[in-house]
């Protein structure tokens, strides 16, 4: 039905292989006055990173508390290094470097996903990035959000549409594999215009496509802004996000590899939506959506 991330996996590693999310204390140009400050209105950087994440920690003695978290259930497993908090390109070069090879040298690492921001990325740190993908696995993730400058805007994310294309399209020239991460019913975004970007996105040379539903999150602006105003935003229902994803799969380009579909962050954080579903149980109901309806990605891809 589409083309998943564990089967992208599987074509790669010939053993099970496991993300270990990282925080090397770094920080964000739209949160520290160099484009900005504030951060992404709906960003809380709190929702979403594992309790062993501590950016006070080394990326070794990160890299043991994860290991020690998925050991005990696949004592084989190997894993991937997955710089993930904040933007993972933005600091010294040396130190940034440093934090990689650390990762790459710790036992049973097979690879680096580096999350990041498309106007983070020097042309010096992209020649590096061809190096290592020589080397190792490597995945640049780039947060993108929307294709929509006037929701970029809006959600106070600092760089337009054209910067994020132009990032995308000189990593993939380095033979770099890109994935973009997307959030779907942001502020300003109709479900067609939402859509249509699905056409747009499969004429760039992505590899991974990350999705998520939007969530309203303790301690943000865009919580804030709709306790204010409470139609700035039109949150989907469980069923109305099934059905929206259907119809975004089936106008991808069909070998890009869908990385995530959704994400539920801790109860605590949560506003809404709370649709009480573990990320599996959410795909497990896709895969039946797409199976009973005859969907499959690509299926109205031009």
């Amino acid at each position: 039905m589409y083309k998943s991330f564990p089967q992208y996996l599987k074509e790669i590693f010939p053993c099970k292989v496991q993300k270990i999310s990282l925080n090397v204390g770094l920080n964000c140009p739209n949160r520290d006055g160099t484009i900005g400050r504030g951060g992404c209105t709906y960003c809380n950087n709190r929702s979403f990173n594992p309790a062993y994440c501590d950016e006070y920690k080394s990326v070794t003695s990160q890299l043991d508390e994860g290991v020690a978290f998925f050991a005990h259930k696949y004592p084989e497993m190997e894993y991937l290094a997955y710089f993930q908090s904040y933007t993972n390109t933005y600091g010294e070069e040396s130190r940034l470097r440093a934090c990689y090879e650390e990762a790459l040298a710790y036992p049973k690492v097979r690879g680096l996903i580096i999350a990041t921001r498309p106007d983070c990325i020097s042309a010096s740190l992209m020649d590096y990035f061809a190096e290592l993908a020589q080397r190792t696995f490597l995945l640049i993730e780039l947060g993108v959000e929307s294709l929509s400058d006037e929701t970029l805007r809006l959600i106070n994310r600092g760089h337009d549409v054209a910067c994020a294309r132009q990032c995308v399209h000189a990593l993939a020239a380095r033979g770099i594999p890109v994935g973009v991460h997307l959030i779907l019913g942001l502020p300003g975004e109709s479900r067609q215009q939402m859509l249509a970007s699905a056409a747009e996105l499969s004429r760039w040379p992505i590899t991974t496509l990350k999705l998520h539903q939007l969530q309203l999150i303790k301690d943000t602006t865009l919580a804030r802004q709709v306790a204010e105003h409470p139609d700035f935003v039109q949150l989907f229902s469980l069923d109305e996000y099934i059905a929206f994803l259907a119809q975004y799969i089936a106008r991808l380009r069909p070998d890009i590899v869908l990385d995530r579909f959704v994400s539920q962050s801790p109860k605590e954080y949560l506003i809404a939506p709370d649709w009480g579903l573990k990320n599996f149980e959410f795909t497990h109901r896709l895969d039946n959506y797409l199976r009973s309806h005859g969907i499959c990605q690509g299926g109205l891809y031009r």
